[in-house]
């Protein structure tokens, strides 16, 4: 393994991402990894503002707070809703104390990179290094000479959900379960339990469970002296049950010592944690897990390499690769267990069963780029996608850990279906998969990807009366779907469906209104809804007519269908004014999905090709930074890194389910992507900007020849193995 100062892996910059609501964490994880071992510093007063009971927040980690009160062990990267953050592991020394609040502690000497975190926590003189394999997380605590704890406490997570059982199993072991879930603080009725099994290289001294219930009032209250006390079960060894729940191990130090704590994690059983643990780390030593995950890591990385620009082009760059590694993540053990979608009865798998599915984020890139660049990892989530349909009946929506916490709109898994075999990764079974989406394109009742499809089928669109929030913009969505069903029509042969889903899939169309030039909510009885506002609805404002957005943030959401907008908007010329108007009034937010393909909708108005590549160098230059502020937002698992990485290669997947690319001015001299001939014919595609400035593109060749549009098919683009740019 190559890990000299030019591998890709030290590039990359964890922090980034850890403020201004990016999301990330900078623990210690192994890629798509079911642990991540992060420092968790969002509890506590002495973290306010950002502090996870006084806001929305879906991170255990920010980088301005600085009260930490442990590491967590499963731990979601670029979400928008708070969930997992559990089962915190922490190092203390003197007097055993339980409560975090009075435990945690300053930090400092932090430093983070794939697969290895540390720092030293200043209350008590310990460092802290933290690494992961894939389903087991690795703490080395370095002690002081004297009495040191190691704590594990189940009561704290980034929600509310309770319920936790520990039991020690000897001094060097204990094991248990937590509750979780209540994604978005919805469905608690849908929580589910995640065992753990946690081994110590060193025996303790002494060690049990501790318990605070909670306090009681009333008249029962006054017969009970321990009411709202902690409890402490000195040397207990049977099952502890209850919400505020942990473990202690404490040890005498006579001299500085080193402590090495694994803790194996699984969804199906505490006998998997613990085989789970036993199988991927066994004897090997913190720094032999490190030096295998790192290089799994940068093996990863490496599968694209990029040549010129700036060191920081290069962090932000291989850094977003990073962030595209983490979710979808890995949900089955060692030995193939998984619980299945819903029921959560245990199957099991030969392959990898993926889960983490926020597909109303990432059908627009980041799955587009897995088949590229790693397309067996996508042949997998694909089949990840149809199992979940043999469980449940339904494609996922937005799948976390076997549950579907339907959050968001529309009907997205599908568009990655045809995508993903429209690109020539068709190593899954097609007709299952055509079969899954046409169903939830079409049943009318009891339907949960499309809510208001009656209206949608009759109409053409949803009403201010089907649904409260959201009618123009889940219009939207189900034509994307619609047009993706309609494009793996054609490819299957199946003319008719072809004709019926290209047909509903422009039925947006119906919402646009002339004397706005925008799309706009209609009533019950066709009717426009009034007074219409197109500004409302920016910054998570809530309007009938769009999620999460509003009429500027939507309106060119259709690239499947812009020559027909450009008509509707009265030409050419117009749409690009419009286009414009949208960035000049401050209406685009490179930080929500709608509208993260509109710079390059330039390239649909020949002759303005060169505001794609104006805007799309200004965009990175303004949003994607290394700092830890250096993403525009939540990096939604992944959506946003991916929007950086296809922006600095120079191509981006545009327009969902039609396999091209339009093309921009590359941030790198030459960039080298090592193809998986598995599925692609050629070992590499390079693609290069000639004469090295940052001017308008002059000319396009493709395999050496003149190509003379700024789009290229994906088979043509992979086929060969070159595209150049050349600049004036």
């Amino acid at each position: 393994m190559n890990l000299g100062a030019q591998a890709p892996i030290n590039y990359v910059n964890p922090f980034i991402g850890t403020s201004n609501y990016g999301a990330t964490n900078p623990g210690a994880m192994a890629p798509r990894g079911m642990v991540s071992v992060s420092p968790f510093n969002v509890a506590g007063p002495q973290n306010l503002p950002l502090e996870k009971d006084s806001q929305w927040l879906s991170t255990p980690y920010v980088h301005e707070n600085t009260f930490l009160t442990g590491f967590s062990h499963v731990n979601l990267s670029g979400v928008g809703c708070p969930d997992l953050g559990v089962i915190l592991a922490m190092p203390t020394t003197g007097a055993l104390k339980t409560n975090h609040l009075e435990y945690g502690t300053a930090y400092t000497n932090k430093v983070s990179k794939p697969g290895y975190y540390s720092v030293e926590l200043s209350k008590y003189n310990i460092k802290t290094e933290l690494t992961a394999s894939t389903r087991v997380g690795v703490s080395k605590y370095t002690f002081p000479k004297g009495k040191s704890n190691i704590l594990i406490n189940l009561g704290l997570g980034l929600t509310n959900e309770e319920g936790a059982m520990v039991k020690i199993v000897s001094p060097t072991e204990v094991e248990g379960v937590r509750n979780v879930g209540s994604f978005c603080y919805y469905k608690p009725e849908e929580s589910y339990p995640v065992y753990f099994v946690a081994k110590f290289s060193k025996p303790a001294e002494d060690f049990g469970v501790w318990k605070k219930p909670r306090t009681h009032d009333g008249i029962e209250a006054q017969w009970m002296p321990y009411n709202g006390k902690t409890r402490i079960y000195k040397n207990y060894r049977k099952e502890v049950i209850g919400d505020s729940i942990g473990s202690y191990f404490s040890y005498n130090f006579d001299k500085p010592t080193e402590v090495e704590v694994k803790i194996g994690v699984s969804y199906v059983s505490i006998e998997n944690a613990r085989e789970n643990l036993e199988k991927e780390t066994g004897n090997l030593s913190f720094k032999d897990i490190y030096k295998e995950t790192a290089s799994k890591w940068n093996d990863l990385l490496s599968k694209i390499e990029v040549e010129g620009g700036s060191k920081d082009d290069k962090t932000i760059f291989y850094t977003a690769l990073y962030h595209t590694l983490i979710h979808p993540n890995i949900l089955n053990d060692v030995n193939g267990e998984y619980p299945t979608m819903g029921k959560r009865e245990t199957a099991k798998t030969d392959g990898t069963r993926f889960t983490v599915f926020s597909f109303w984020d990432t059908y627009r890139n980041l799955h587009a780029l897995m088949s590229l660049v790693y397309p067996k990892q996508q042949s997998n989530m694909v089949k990840s996608m149809l199992n979940i349909y043999d469980e449940s009946g339904w494609l996922p929506k937005w799948e976390l850990n076997a549950t579907e916490t339907t959050t968001m709109v529309g009907d997205p898994a599908g568009i990655v279906l045809a995508d993903t075999y429209l690109r020539g990764i068709q190593d899954f079974d097609i007709e299952k998969a055509y079969e899954a989406m046409r169903k939830s394109a079409t049943q009318l009742e009891n339907n949960p990807l499309r809510p208001g499809i009656k209206d949608y089928i009759e109409k053409g669109y949803l009403t201010t009366k089907t649904t409260n929030s959201g009618s123009v913009s889940t219009t939207q969505e189900y034509n994307i779907s619609d047009f993706a069903l309609a494009q793996l029509a054609k490819k299957l042969g199946k003319k008719e469906d072809y004709k019926l889903f290209s047909k509903r899939s422009v039925t947006y169309r119906k919402l646009f209104d002339r004397t706005f030039n925008l799309l706009r909510p209609k009533n019950d009885d066709g009717s426009w809804y009034a007074p219409f506002d197109p500004n409302k609805g920016a910054n998570f404002e809530t309007n009938l007519g769009f999620i999460e957005g509003n009429s500027w943030q939507y309106t060119f959401m259709v690239a499947h269908d812009t020559k027909a907008l450009m008509k509707l908007m009265g030409g050419k010329e117009n749409y690009v004014a419009k286009l414009d108007e949208v960035f000049e009034i401050n209406q685009f937010d490179m930080a929500n999905e709608p509208d993260i393909a509109y710079p390059y909708l330039y390239n649909y108005a020949k002759g303005y090709e060169w505001k794609t590549q104006e805007r799309v160098n200004a965009l990175i230059s303004k949003y994607f930074t290394n700092k830890p502020a250096g993403l525009p937002g939540n990096d939604d698992t992944g959506t946003m890194s991916a929007w950086l990485i296809y922006s600095m290669m120079g191509i981006y997947p545009v327009s969902p389910a039609d396999p091209m690319y339009a093309i921009t001015a590359p941030r790198f001299d030459k960039i080298t992507i090592h193809l998986d001939n598995t599925y692609y014919e050629n070992d590499v595609l390079i693609i290069e900007k000639l004469n090295q400035k940052n001017g308008k593109i002059k000319q396009i060749l493709v395999n050496g020849k003149i190509h003379k549009n700024f789009f290229i098919n994906h088979d043509e683009l992979v086929n060969g193995n070159s595209l150049k740019m050349i600049l004036e």
